[in-house]
């Protein structure tokens, strides 16, 4: 039995190593005799940015259905598959079920609501074309704080409607690009109009003819010609693209999501059987953790990186990143826990913080590209990487600060293993992450500050983003002193620390 519980930690992470590189060495293939793993990693040009044709068929898809892949009576099409029927088979495309509606209004307004399901096609909501048409504009003049759900989910249906429609005839994104030095990307519907016997608009109007009839050789043909074309013209942008395809295949935030909840379940059972005074296995089953939460966590830090890569920014640029960076850097802070104070409490909460992170990320992605171009305003890397790092590295500290507060007074109301000594050692460790949070928000907001007089030309506005800054700041200056002076011990520390 002792043999087996030095081992199970070992096993598990090994198990973990197998699962987060299953997607890094499998490569993405698509079952069809057209080369649409080169078509895929085509350069384009959408919302300022570069990026391959993968990503834009996965993130308009996204828009469109809430999925990466889409399920048809024939089987399942990915995302790059639906892209390119849309250019090429568009009378199939219209009538595959794509788009996703809700509410229940909306359903009755289109004639839909006694269907049981709730996705759509594009030729079934435009037989009311004109009356989504006439709802959304009324909406849109109603101010956005004041609109009721359902004129949000019409505005939502006629934008979803247009951007279907831009897809379809190419004039997003832009696919034509800059041959010439000095030029830039160009929509495909405009060179067309302009100079018809352009070679890029000449390639991509004989490849989508090719796919259209069949022609597998013909197509493959052209397309490798077009790559290779563009490969020389646009080297740099090709490679990222590939990079950028692969890092789309891995999926490394959602591999990470899944190791921490694997993570937090050995935690849990882990905590249970220390109830149970079976040390053994609860020891046991905190090294299981805590090996998967360190798998978890290299896997999310080659995400961060990649993003930065394929950004070239700073980690923090949106609320997406955001969202993971915090998660990311609450990791960390559960770990060194975790080995100050050797109760699994730390790695739990490491867990629970890095899984729910990423699901709220994976909400908020799932509106369009996460690697948008920053406002102009906004776009400085140095900036980027010290105000907006520093003071979400904050927020992340004051975050975990409350849920160390939180295990304080949930563990000494309802378990009996939580004594002085444990107790003291708990306090002790909220107390740093608190000084940590307070140095770090405080520094951050004042260079936040100094940001905005070089961008708008005043240090404090008084907004709302602002207002919350300072009030963190106060809150964990608040804490310190009520502890310095006396005021609070351990466990009015964590109370606080919750609030």
């Amino acid at each position: 039995m002792n043999k087996m519980l030095r081992v199970l930690p070992w096993i598990v992470l090994l198990f973990g190593l197998i699962y987060a590189a299953q997607n890094f060495v499998n490569p993405d293939k698509i079952n069809s005799s057209f080369d649409l793993g080169t078509f895929r990693a085509l350069p384009v040009s959408a919302h300022g940015r570069t990026k391959p044709l993968d990503t834009v068929a996965r993130n308009n898809l996204m828009i469109f259905s809430g999925r990466q892949s889409l399920r048809t009576e024939e089987g399942s099409l990915s995302a790059i598959e639906w892209y390119i029927e849309l250019l090429s088979h568009s009378k199939t495309t219209i009538t595959r079920q794509v788009f996703r509606i809700d509410h229940p209004e909306v359903l009755a307004l289109l004639g839909l609501g006694d269907e049981n399901r709730t996705r759509f096609s594009y030729e079934e909501i435009y037989a009311k074309a004109s009356e989504i048409n006439k709802q959304a504009q009324m909406a849109s003049r109603v101010k956005r704080k004041e609109r009721d759900p359902f004129q949000n989910a019409i505005i939502t249906l006629y934008q979803r409607l247009t951007l279907f429609g831009d897809l379809s005839v190419l004039r997003t994104p832009y696919i034509i690009p800059p041959l010439k030095g000095g030029s830039e990307w160009a929509s495909f519907d405009t060179t067309l109009a302009e100079n018809p016997a352009d070679p890029s608009v000449l390639a991509w109007l004989s490849m989508l003819q090719h796919y259209g009839n069949g022609d597998t050789d013909l197509f493959n043909k052209e397309l490798a010609e077009y790559a290779y074309a563009l490969n020389k013209i646009l080297p740099n942008d090709v490679k990222k693209s590939k990079s950028e395809v692969l890092f789309n295949h891995v999926q490394p935030f959602y591999t990470s999501l899944v190791l921490y909840v694997m993570a937090f379940l050995f935690g849990c059972f882990g905590m249970l059987l220390s109830q149970l005074s079976k040390e053994g296995w609860s020891k046991a089953l905190f090294k299981s953790m805590t090996s998967l939460i360190i798998v978890a966590f290299i896997v999310q830090t080659i995400g961060i990186a990649s993003r930065v890569y394929l950004q070239g920014r700073p980690p923090v640029t949106n609320l997406y990143s955001s969202a993971v960076f915090i998660g990311w850097f609450c990791v960390i802070i559960g770990l060194v826990v975790d080995r100050k104070m050797k109760l699994g409490l730390g790695g739990l909460m490491a867990s629970v913080l890095g899984f729910s992170s990423l699901i709220i990320a994976h909400n908020l992605g799932g509106s369009g590209d996460t690697m948008e171009m920053m406002q102009a305003v906004l776009d400085s890397n140095f900036w980027l990487a010290t105000h907006v790092v520093v003071i979400t590295i904050g927020y992340s500290a004051a975050f975990f600060a409350g849920f160390l507060g939180t295990a304080y007074v949930l563990l000494g109301v309802f378990t009996k293993t939580f004594d002085r000594e444990r107790g003291k050692s708990l306090a002790s460790m909220t107390y740093g992450v608190v000084c940590f949070a307070a140095f770090m928000s405080f520094v951050g907001t004042v260079l936040g500050g100094i940001w905005a007089d070089q961008s708008w030309g005043r240090f404090w506005g008084w907004d709302a983003k602002e207002n919350g800054a300072a009030i963190i700041v106060l809150m964990t200056l608040l804490i310190l002193h009520a502890r310095w002076c006396g005021m609070i011990r351990d466990r009015g520390l964590a109370v606080l620390a919750i609030s």
